[in-house]
């Protein structure tokens, strides 16, 4: 619905700057009255929802949290790699699979539970690692910690977060999962990784698909409409993530980066040896985030990685047009059972979870969402988002004739005829 509401005003703007439609407007009977009817038009936004509890899905948040936000954040938010393709490519990608749905099957009692790890979760949906959350609410990682123990949530945690892991592991309630992003040098990395594992963190999922940088194009162009001063606080001006590389110029407020010691060395790229270094520094389990293909995932698994995210940092990282639910099947099959896989990238419905679960994932990792949630309306906002979606995947899986997640399996998914 947003993105039809906003393909329209694009048009409707295209058409306000093309001189033959207006001289036709004006010849129609010489007034300004159909100036005035298609001012009207090109005005129109979409009806917002006055709180959380009006939502009828999740798309109801983003129109409300893009009209709250400063420019310059939203467009952190909302912004791909080049011309945002690889974005539309993970929303059209679910439209390659279908349901094959089964009748006349008791659903009266349904378990949407999973075990990662050792650990169970009433929901396969995770709440996936989001940086700088406080630019999108005052409460920040505290509003989503809060929402993750209401409804027992597994949640992640960015290493550019503005909430320190302590924090948000009390805010939660017990110790989150933490993202790990490469830094300049080794005893950088180490420096994280025990820091979390002292704190009780059981699991690190360490970025791989940003490590050769990424085009934001979005981010920097919607930015330069925020006549905001920027320095005010942020040293340097206006940050650039994902454009300037992870050693960023202002880590004040970036609480796990900003009592660090200047690099002593520069490193360099990781490697699979650097997996390895890592494997052996931490007895938490260690997960790669941003693999997408059945060569790597078999790599993963030869040098003991504990999971998988099949994930494109949400068309954030490469414009690959490569959807993650097209991806997941390649990297179910290098994983062959072995070692759990979470796929993230463009879920919005219940249907999309089911079809995520149908290709082989373990559970489905959400971004924008919960933060178009957070943003237009706080914890609750967040909360609903996450119920949302847990409700249309309860559904989906009466629908179908699935009363555990165990039971939904390939069976229930068909490529869809070109």
């Amino acid at each position: 619905m947003a993105d039809q509401s906003c393909s329209r005003r694009r048009f409707l703007s295209y058409l306000a700057a093309s001189p033959v439609f207006l001289g036709h407007l004006e010849d129609i009977d010489g007034s300004a009255r159909n100036f005035d009817l298609f001012s009207r038009l090109l005005e129109q936004e979409p009806t917002l929802i006055a709180s959380a509890r009006h939502a009828l899905n999740v798309f109801d948040f983003e129109p409300v949290a893009k009209k709250k936000l400063p420019p310059a954040h939203w467009a952190y938010l909302a912004t791909g790699s080049d011309d945002d393709g690889t974005i539309r490519a993970n929303r059209e990608g679910f439209n390659r699979y279908e349901l094959r749905v089964r009748r006349l099957v008791d659903v009266s009692r349904i378990d949407s539970s999973v075990g990662i790890f050792g650990a169970k979760w009433p929901t396969p949906i995770v709440i996936n690692p989001v940086g700088s959350q406080r630019a999108f609410h005052p409460e920040g990682e505290i509003a989503v910690a809060r929402a993750a123990k209401a409804l027992n949530h597994l949640q992640v945690l960015s290493t550019v977060a503005t909430t320190s892991f302590e924090d948000i592991s009390a805010a939660r309630g017990q110790p989150v999962w933490f993202q790990l992003y490469h830094l300049p040098d080794w005893s950088q990395t180490l420096q994280l990784i025990k820091r979390v594992e002292k704190a009780g963190c059981p699991a690190i999922a360490f970025t791989v698909d940003l490590l050769g940088g990424s085009n934001r194009e979005t981010l920097v162009r919607d930015a330069q409409s925020d006549t905001r001063t920027c320095s005010n606080c942020h040293a340097g001006g206006r940050p650039m993530p994902g454009v300037v590389s992870v050693g960023f110029r202002d880590n004040r407020r970036k609480p796990m980066l900003a009592d660090f010691p200047a690099a002593t060395s520069e490193s360099s790229t990781p490697t699979w040896d650097y997996v390895k270094r890592m494997r052996d520094a931490t007895s938490m389990k260690l997960l790669l985030k941003g693999i997408v293909t059945r060569e790597d995932a078999e790599l993963a698994v030869q040098h003991g990685v504990d999971g998988l995210f099949v994930s494109n940092h949400g068309g954030r990282a490469e414009n690959s047009l490569r959807a993650t639910i097209t991806s997941l099947p390649d990297v179910v099959a290098g994983v062959a059972n072995r070692i759990p896989v979470i796929v993230d990238g463009g879920f919005r419905r219940g249907t999309d979870i089911f079809k995520g679960l149908g290709l082989g994932a373990t559970a489905i990792g959400i971004g924008r969402p919960y933060i178009w949630g957070l943003a237009a309306f706080g914890q609750e906002g967040v909360e609903v988002v996450l119920t949302l979606l847990r409700r249309e995947l309860e559904l989906v899986m009466r629908q179908a004739g699935t009363v555990s997640i165990k039971a939904i399996t390939r069976d229930y998914i068909v490529a869809r005829a070109s």
